[in-house]
Protein backbone atom coordinates (compact mmCIF):
# COMPACT_ATOMS: atom_id res chain seq x y z
CA UNK A 1 0.00 0.00 0.00
CA UNK A 2 1.23 3.49 -0.78
CA UNK A 3 -0.06 6.32 1.80
CA UNK A 4 0.15 9.93 1.07
CA UNK A 5 0.75 11.71 4.13
CA UNK A 6 0.04 15.36 3.61
CA UNK A 7 -0.82 17.22 6.65
CA UNK A 8 -0.64 21.14 7.40
CA UNK A 9 0.90 22.96 10.37
CA UNK A 10 -0.59 21.91 13.87
CA UNK A 11 -0.62 25.21 15.43
CA UNK A 12 1.39 26.06 18.11
CA UNK A 13 3.18 22.87 18.70
CA UNK A 14 4.18 21.55 14.86
CA UNK A 15 5.08 22.50 11.50
CA UNK A 16 3.37 20.45 8.19
CA UNK A 17 6.89 19.23 7.85
CA UNK A 18 7.15 17.82 11.40
CA UNK A 19 3.94 16.91 11.16
CA UNK A 20 4.21 14.67 8.41
CA UNK A 21 7.41 12.94 9.51
CA UNK A 22 5.62 11.88 13.22
CA UNK A 23 2.86 10.23 11.17
CA UNK A 24 5.14 8.35 8.77
CA UNK A 25 7.11 7.47 11.86
CA UNK A 26 3.97 5.77 13.14
CA UNK A 27 2.69 4.08 10.02
CA UNK A 28 6.65 2.69 10.13
CA UNK A 29 7.01 1.40 13.40
CA UNK A 30 2.97 -0.41 12.64
CA UNK A 31 3.71 -1.26 9.34
CA UNK A 32 7.55 -1.06 7.94
CA UNK A 33 6.06 -2.69 4.12
CA UNK A 34 3.98 0.15 3.61
CA UNK A 35 5.40 2.89 1.45
CA UNK A 36 5.16 6.12 2.43
CA UNK A 37 5.34 9.57 0.42
CA UNK A 38 5.52 12.63 2.60
CA UNK A 39 4.10 16.08 1.15
CA UNK A 40 3.67 18.36 3.62
CA UNK A 41 0.90 20.98 2.93
CA UNK A 42 -0.27 24.89 3.55
CA UNK A 43 -2.86 27.73 2.55
CA UNK A 44 -0.68 30.49 2.12
CA UNK A 45 -0.50 30.88 5.76
CA UNK A 46 2.87 29.97 8.05
CA UNK A 47 4.72 27.04 6.84
CA UNK A 48 4.01 27.75 2.96
CA UNK A 49 7.17 28.72 2.35
CA UNK A 50 8.69 24.91 3.77
CA UNK A 51 5.86 23.13 2.31
CA UNK A 52 6.96 24.07 -1.11
CA UNK A 53 10.64 23.45 -0.16
CA UNK A 54 9.83 20.04 0.88
CA UNK A 55 8.16 19.43 -1.88
CA UNK A 56 9.42 20.78 -4.60
CA UNK A 57 12.79 21.39 -3.43
CA UNK A 58 15.31 24.32 -2.95
CA UNK A 59 16.45 26.19 -0.13
CA UNK A 60 15.49 28.92 2.57
CA UNK A 61 17.34 32.09 2.42
CA UNK A 62 17.02 34.83 4.50
CA UNK A 63 16.85 38.99 4.11
CA UNK A 64 17.21 41.55 6.69
CA UNK A 65 14.22 43.32 5.75
CA UNK A 66 11.93 46.27 7.85
CA UNK A 67 8.93 44.52 9.99
CA UNK A 68 5.92 46.15 10.41
CA UNK A 69 7.23 49.56 12.07
CA UNK A 70 10.20 49.53 10.52
CA UNK A 71 12.69 47.88 12.73
CA UNK A 72 15.97 45.75 10.89
CA UNK A 73 14.37 41.55 11.32
CA UNK A 74 15.26 38.63 9.23
CA UNK A 75 13.03 37.08 7.64
CA UNK A 76 13.08 33.71 5.47
CA UNK A 77 12.07 33.11 2.00
CA UNK A 78 12.33 30.02 -0.05
CA UNK A 79 13.95 29.71 -3.61
CA UNK A 80 12.15 26.74 -5.20
CA UNK A 81 14.92 24.14 -7.28
CA UNK A 82 13.87 25.50 -11.20
CA UNK A 83 16.09 28.63 -9.61
CA UNK A 84 13.35 30.82 -10.54
CA UNK A 85 10.11 30.94 -8.64
CA UNK A 86 10.14 32.51 -4.85
CA UNK A 87 8.03 31.69 -2.12
CA UNK A 88 7.16 34.66 0.31
CA UNK A 89 4.85 34.47 3.85
CA UNK A 90 4.50 38.32 4.17
CA UNK A 91 4.27 37.79 7.89
CA UNK A 92 7.69 36.94 7.72
CA UNK A 93 8.17 40.91 7.49
CA UNK A 94 4.86 42.18 7.99
CA UNK A 95 3.27 39.88 10.45
CA UNK A 96 1.55 40.48 13.94
CA UNK A 97 3.52 38.27 15.19
CA UNK A 98 6.07 40.38 15.16
CA UNK A 99 4.51 42.88 17.77
CA UNK A 100 4.02 42.85 21.08
CA UNK A 101 -0.13 43.31 21.55
CA UNK A 102 0.69 46.93 22.90
CA UNK A 103 2.66 47.66 19.71
CA UNK A 104 -0.18 46.51 17.50
CA UNK A 105 -1.33 49.93 15.66
CA UNK A 106 -2.46 49.29 11.56
CA UNK A 107 -2.37 52.99 11.13
CA UNK A 108 1.15 52.93 11.43
CA UNK A 109 2.00 49.48 10.83
CA UNK A 110 3.09 49.00 6.94
CA UNK A 111 4.37 46.13 4.72
CA UNK A 112 7.54 47.58 3.31
CA UNK A 113 9.31 44.63 4.56
CA UNK A 114 7.32 42.38 2.22
CA UNK A 115 8.26 44.43 -0.24
CA UNK A 116 11.96 44.02 0.54
CA UNK A 117 11.43 40.06 0.23
CA UNK A 118 9.89 41.08 -3.04
CA UNK A 119 13.43 42.68 -4.32
CA UNK A 120 15.11 39.87 -3.07
CA UNK A 121 13.72 37.51 -4.64
CA UNK A 122 14.22 39.65 -7.71
CA UNK A 123 17.83 40.01 -6.86
CA UNK A 124 18.60 36.47 -7.22
CA UNK A 125 16.52 36.00 -10.23
CA UNK A 126 13.74 35.03 -9.28
CA UNK A 127 10.58 35.66 -12.15
CA UNK A 128 7.54 33.86 -10.40
CA UNK A 129 6.80 34.57 -7.25
CA UNK A 130 4.12 33.03 -4.35
CA UNK A 131 3.16 35.35 -1.61
CA UNK A 132 1.19 33.58 1.12
CA UNK A 133 -0.61 37.10 2.79
CA UNK A 134 -1.82 34.83 5.99
CA UNK A 135 -1.24 37.07 9.77
CA UNK A 136 -0.60 40.25 8.28
CA UNK A 137 0.15 43.40 11.15
CA UNK A 138 -0.69 46.21 8.34
CA UNK A 139 -3.35 47.71 6.99
CA UNK A 140 -1.77 49.95 4.13
CA UNK A 141 -3.41 48.51 0.77
CA UNK A 142 0.40 47.20 0.00
CA UNK A 143 1.14 50.63 -0.29
CA UNK A 144 4.78 49.75 1.94
CA UNK A 145 5.13 47.21 -1.24
CA UNK A 146 5.13 49.86 -3.83
CA UNK A 147 7.27 51.96 -2.11
CA UNK A 148 9.72 49.35 -1.17
CA UNK A 149 10.20 48.67 -5.02
CA UNK A 150 10.39 51.98 -6.14
CA UNK A 151 6.99 53.76 -6.38
CA UNK A 152 6.44 56.83 -5.68
CA UNK A 153 2.91 57.65 -3.31
CA UNK A 154 2.57 61.91 -3.20
CA UNK A 155 0.91 64.39 -0.86
CA UNK A 156 -0.12 67.22 -2.06
CA UNK A 157 3.54 68.93 -2.02
CA UNK A 158 4.88 66.14 -4.03
CA UNK A 159 6.70 64.49 -1.17
CA UNK A 160 6.96 61.02 -0.32
CA UNK A 161 3.89 59.51 2.20
CA UNK A 162 4.97 58.46 5.35
CA UNK A 163 4.43 54.51 6.33
CA UNK A 164 1.45 53.38 7.29
CA UNK A 165 -2.49 53.22 6.72
CA UNK A 166 -3.74 56.05 8.13
CA UNK A 167 -1.09 58.26 5.53
CA UNK A 168 -3.06 57.04 2.64
CA UNK A 169 -5.55 59.83 3.30
CA UNK A 170 -3.07 62.05 2.15
CA UNK A 171 -1.75 60.21 -0.83
CA UNK A 172 -2.53 62.90 -4.08
CA UNK A 173 -0.79 61.11 -6.78
CA UNK A 174 1.23 57.91 -7.38
CA UNK A 175 4.06 57.73 -9.32
CA UNK A 176 5.73 54.34 -11.22
CA UNK A 177 8.17 55.75 -12.74
CA UNK A 178 10.28 54.54 -10.51
CA UNK A 179 9.19 51.23 -9.94
CA UNK A 180 11.33 47.95 -10.37
CA UNK A 181 11.82 47.32 -14.13
CA UNK A 182 12.22 44.06 -13.33
CA UNK A 183 8.52 43.30 -12.13
CA UNK A 184 7.79 43.62 -15.87
CA UNK A 185 8.96 40.20 -16.43
CA UNK A 186 7.87 38.19 -13.51
CA UNK A 187 4.52 36.44 -12.57
CA UNK A 188 3.21 36.73 -8.95
CA UNK A 189 0.96 34.50 -7.90
CA UNK A 190 -1.19 35.57 -4.31
CA UNK A 191 -2.13 32.92 -1.99
CA UNK A 192 -5.71 33.89 -0.87
CA UNK A 193 -8.09 32.65 1.73
CA UNK A 194 -10.69 35.52 2.17
CA UNK A 195 -13.28 37.37 -0.39
CA UNK A 196 -12.97 40.43 1.26
CA UNK A 197 -13.15 43.65 -0.84
CA UNK A 198 -10.94 46.38 0.17
CA UNK A 199 -13.37 48.79 1.81
CA UNK A 200 -16.94 49.00 3.06
CA UNK A 201 -18.51 46.81 6.26
CA UNK A 202 -16.85 43.58 4.85
CA UNK A 203 -13.08 45.22 4.04
CA UNK A 204 -9.97 45.35 5.26
CA UNK A 205 -10.44 47.56 8.22
CA UNK A 206 -13.74 46.78 9.57
CA UNK A 207 -13.47 43.00 9.27
CA UNK A 208 -9.91 42.81 10.25
CA UNK A 209 -8.34 45.90 11.64
CA UNK A 210 -9.66 45.23 14.97
CA UNK A 211 -7.66 42.14 15.47
CA UNK A 212 -4.56 44.64 14.85
CA UNK A 213 -5.40 47.17 17.09
CA UNK A 214 -7.55 48.73 15.64
CA UNK A 215 -10.47 50.71 18.00
CA UNK A 216 -13.88 51.43 15.95
CA UNK A 217 -12.38 55.22 15.19
CA UNK A 218 -9.47 53.79 13.87
CA UNK A 219 -11.78 51.20 11.85
CA UNK A 220 -13.63 54.34 10.12
CA UNK A 221 -10.38 56.39 9.27
CA UNK A 222 -8.69 53.16 7.79
CA UNK A 223 -11.95 52.74 5.93
CA UNK A 224 -12.02 55.87 4.72
CA UNK A 225 -7.81 56.28 3.54
CA UNK A 226 -8.32 52.50 1.54
CA UNK A 227 -11.15 53.93 -0.18
CA UNK A 228 -9.49 57.46 -1.01
CA UNK A 229 -6.31 54.97 -1.99
CA UNK A 230 -8.46 53.02 -4.17
CA UNK A 231 -9.77 55.94 -6.17
CA UNK A 232 -6.48 57.06 -6.54
CA UNK A 233 -4.69 53.85 -7.90
CA UNK A 234 -8.04 53.48 -10.44
CA UNK A 235 -7.17 57.60 -11.55
CA UNK A 236 -3.42 56.62 -11.92
CA UNK A 237 -2.97 52.92 -12.59
CA UNK A 238 -6.52 52.19 -14.60
CA UNK A 239 -6.86 49.54 -12.33
CA UNK A 240 -10.12 48.71 -9.70
CA UNK A 241 -10.03 47.18 -6.35
CA UNK A 242 -12.08 48.65 -4.33
CA UNK A 243 -14.56 46.01 -4.76
CA UNK A 244 -12.36 43.11 -6.19
CA UNK A 245 -13.24 39.88 -4.11
CA UNK A 246 -9.88 39.36 -2.24
CA UNK A 247 -8.15 42.51 -2.34
CA UNK A 248 -8.95 43.15 1.32
CA UNK A 249 -6.72 40.29 2.24
CA UNK A 250 -3.87 41.18 4.62
CA UNK A 251 -5.49 44.96 5.27
CA UNK A 252 -5.70 45.17 1.44
CA UNK A 253 -2.20 44.30 0.57
CA UNK A 254 -3.70 41.79 -2.21
CA UNK A 255 -5.04 44.79 -3.93
CA UNK A 256 -1.53 46.42 -3.61
CA UNK A 257 0.05 43.81 -5.50
CA UNK A 258 -2.53 43.71 -8.42
CA UNK A 259 -2.77 47.32 -8.60
CA UNK A 260 1.35 47.41 -8.74
CA UNK A 261 2.61 43.87 -8.96
CA UNK A 262 0.10 43.25 -11.69
CA UNK A 263 -0.28 39.72 -9.58
CA UNK A 264 -3.03 37.12 -9.96
CA UNK A 265 -5.17 36.43 -6.85
CA UNK A 266 -5.73 32.66 -5.89
CA UNK A 267 -7.45 30.29 -3.58
CA UNK A 268 -4.71 29.68 -1.01
CA UNK A 269 -4.99 26.07 -0.95
CA UNK A 270 -5.27 25.21 -4.66
CA UNK A 271 -1.79 27.73 -5.59
CA UNK A 272 -0.06 25.89 -2.89
CA UNK A 273 -1.54 22.50 -3.55
CA UNK A 274 -0.84 23.40 -7.55
CA UNK A 275 2.89 24.14 -6.79
CA UNK A 276 3.42 21.54 -4.41
CA UNK A 277 2.46 18.72 -7.14
CA UNK A 278 -0.66 17.76 -4.97
CA UNK A 279 -2.18 16.05 -8.05
CA UNK A 280 0.93 14.10 -9.23
CA UNK A 281 1.56 12.38 -6.08
CA UNK A 282 -2.54 11.74 -5.33
CA UNK A 283 -1.99 9.64 -8.60
CA UNK A 284 0.74 7.01 -6.85
CA UNK A 285 -1.61 6.86 -3.71
CA UNK A 286 -4.04 4.25 -2.03
CA UNK A 287 -4.76 6.24 0.73
CA UNK A 288 -4.32 9.88 1.98
CA UNK A 289 -3.33 10.61 5.50
CA UNK A 290 -3.99 14.53 6.59
CA UNK A 291 -4.39 16.65 9.74
CA UNK A 292 -4.03 19.94 11.57
CA UNK A 293 -4.34 20.87 15.00
CA UNK A 294 -7.96 21.30 15.37
CA UNK A 295 -10.75 19.28 13.07
CA UNK A 296 -14.50 20.94 13.23
CA UNK A 297 -17.53 21.89 11.43
CA UNK A 298 -15.31 25.25 10.77
CA UNK A 299 -13.08 23.32 9.05
CA UNK A 300 -14.98 22.36 5.66
CA UNK A 301 -14.94 25.99 4.85
CA UNK A 302 -11.90 25.79 2.73
CA UNK A 303 -8.94 24.71 5.02
CA UNK A 304 -6.23 22.54 3.81
CA UNK A 305 -7.25 19.55 5.26
CA UNK A 306 -10.64 19.74 3.39
CA UNK A 307 -8.51 20.87 0.06
CA UNK A 308 -6.44 17.52 0.63
CA UNK A 309 -9.61 15.58 0.79
CA UNK A 310 -11.37 17.19 -1.85
CA UNK A 311 -8.73 16.37 -4.41
CA UNK A 312 -8.17 12.79 -3.05
CA UNK A 313 -12.09 12.02 -3.63
CA UNK A 314 -11.85 13.20 -6.73
CA UNK A 315 -9.27 9.96 -7.69
CA UNK A 316 -11.54 7.60 -5.17
CA UNK A 317 -8.82 7.35 -2.59
CA UNK A 318 -9.97 7.11 1.04
CA UNK A 319 -8.92 9.74 3.35
CA UNK A 320 -7.76 9.85 7.27
CA UNK A 321 -7.47 12.91 9.02
CA UNK A 322 -5.72 12.98 12.45
CA UNK A 323 -6.05 15.96 14.79
CA UNK A 324 -5.44 17.54 18.17
CA UNK A 325 -8.83 17.90 18.71
CA UNK A 326 -12.31 16.39 16.94
CA UNK A 327 -15.80 18.59 17.98
CA UNK A 328 -18.75 19.39 16.47
CA UNK A 329 -20.69 17.38 13.98
CA UNK A 330 -18.50 15.34 11.81
CA UNK A 331 -21.31 14.88 8.92
CA UNK A 332 -20.25 17.88 6.88
CA UNK A 333 -16.14 16.90 7.22
CA UNK A 334 -17.28 13.36 5.88
CA UNK A 335 -19.55 15.39 2.89
CA UNK A 336 -15.77 17.35 2.00
CA UNK A 337 -14.36 13.81 1.63
CA UNK A 338 -13.00 12.97 5.40
CA UNK A 339 -13.65 9.18 5.76
CA UNK A 340 -12.47 9.05 9.04
CA UNK A 341 -11.45 11.56 11.44
CA UNK A 342 -9.64 10.82 14.78
CA UNK A 343 -8.01 12.48 17.94
CA UNK A 344 -4.34 11.88 18.77
CA UNK A 345 -5.19 12.15 22.20
CA UNK A 346 -5.49 9.31 24.34
CA UNK A 347 -7.08 10.85 27.21
CA UNK A 348 -8.12 13.81 28.76
CA UNK A 349 -5.08 16.67 29.16
CA UNK A 350 -4.51 20.12 29.05
CA UNK A 351 -4.09 22.38 25.57
CA UNK A 352 -0.33 22.92 26.94
CA UNK A 353 0.03 19.10 27.40
CA UNK A 354 -1.10 18.12 24.43
CA UNK A 355 0.99 20.57 22.86
CA UNK A 356 4.15 20.06 24.30
CA UNK A 357 3.28 16.21 23.41
CA UNK A 358 2.16 16.91 20.06
CA UNK A 359 5.10 14.77 18.28
CA UNK A 360 4.67 11.88 20.69
CA UNK A 361 0.86 11.67 20.24
CA UNK A 362 0.87 11.73 16.61
CA UNK A 363 3.38 9.07 16.08
CA UNK A 364 1.39 6.85 18.39
CA UNK A 365 -1.90 7.76 16.77
CA UNK A 366 -0.72 6.80 13.31
CA UNK A 367 0.79 3.90 14.71
CA UNK A 368 -2.71 2.58 15.65
CA UNK A 369 -4.05 3.61 12.60
CA UNK A 370 -1.18 1.56 10.98
CA UNK A 371 -2.17 -1.53 12.93
CA UNK A 372 -5.56 -0.92 11.82
CA UNK A 373 -4.95 -1.04 8.41
CA UNK A 374 -2.21 -4.00 8.60
CA UNK A 375 -4.93 -6.04 9.73
CA UNK A 376 -7.38 -4.51 7.40
CA UNK A 377 -5.24 -6.08 4.71
CA UNK A 378 -5.29 -9.33 5.88
CA UNK A 379 -1.42 -8.81 7.41
CA UNK A 380 -0.12 -9.56 11.45
CA UNK A 381 1.20 -6.04 12.39
CA UNK A 382 4.46 -6.75 13.96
Amino acid sequence: MRILIAPQEFKGSLSARQAAAAIAEGIRLAWPEAKVDLLPMADGGPGTVEALVAARGGRCLEASVADPLGRSVTAVWGLLADGTTAVIEMAAASGLVLLRPEERDPRTASTYGTGQLIRAALDSGCRRIIVGVGGSATNDGGAGVAQALGAGLLDGRGDELPRGGAALAGLRRIDVSGLDPRLEGCRVLVAVDVTNPLCGPTGASAVYGPQKGATPEMVKELDAALAHYARIIERDLGVAVAELPGAGAAGGLAAGLVAFLGAELRPGFDLIAEAAGLTDRLAYADLVLTGEGRLDTQTAYGKTVVGVARLAKERGLPVIALAGEVVGDMASLREQGIDVALSIQPGPMTLAESEARAAELLTAAAERVGRLLALGRGMRPD
